[in-house]
């Protein structure tokens, strides 16, 4: 006979994969990425020699782009201590000066609304890389304001859970468990109009 209710891990992570309730919520929507997404990303993708990393929280994606050879400009609306750092409210920010492409872990409120500012400004042919749940894809407001307007290029679909933690309280979220939240990278190029493609990695 099979167990159809699970074990006690199964079920914290299934009350876990909510990805924070209103009680738990950081008040700014901070919940920091496992750097070895950037890694995950490389092997299938590069982004441009500049990258514009506009929620970058504590560092942890800018400074593994850094150290895979990438010139990072990094922002937030919250100083959280990274070196570099420029406060900004992205959603009300100016193009910067330069080409580059534009990758983070947006605050999933105001996901779509990353997504449409960044391919406002990046320039025709550059890359957005977002790191999004794959229930981003459900929505009919992200399918008429989006996804029907501008298609992602590619989505890549986390083959293992990477990780994404509340206040970068990575070792208590493994301790706990790890998490039930199924994550990929989005991916969209200005100026794109054919189809998605999904590939795992």
């Amino acid at each position: 006979m099979k167990d159809w209710s699970g074990n006690t891990n199964s079920i914290y992570k299934t009350l876990g994969a909510s990805n924070h309730t209103d009680k738990e919520r950081e008040s700014n929507d901070y919940y920091a990425t496992d750097p070895v997404a950037i890694d995950k990303l490389l092997t299938v993708d590069k982004p441009f020699s500049i990258v514009w990393e506009c929620a970058c929280g504590q560092g942890h994606l800018s400074q593994r782009l850094k150290d895979k050879g990438f010139i990072v400009l990094s922002s937030d609306l919250v100083d959280r201590g990274y070196p570099g750092t420029k406060v900004s409210d992205f959603l009300t920010a100016t193009p910067p000066p330069c080409t580059c492409d534009i990758l983070t872990n947006p605050p999933y409120k105001y996901a779509k609304e990353f997504v449409l500012k960044a391919l406002e400004m990046v320039k025709p042919g550059r890359k957005v890389y977002m790191f999004l749940k794959l229930t981003f894809l459900e929505g009919k407001a992200r399918y008429n304001e989006l996804f029907s307007k501008y298609p992602p290029k590619t989505i890549y679909v986390f083959s293992e859970r990477v990780l994404c933690a509340k206040n970068a309280e990575f070792q208590q979220m493994r301790e706990g468990g790890g998490s039930a939240v199924a994550y990929a990278w989005f991916v969209w190029q200005k100026g794109y109009s054919g189809g998605t493609q999904i590939q795992w990695i």
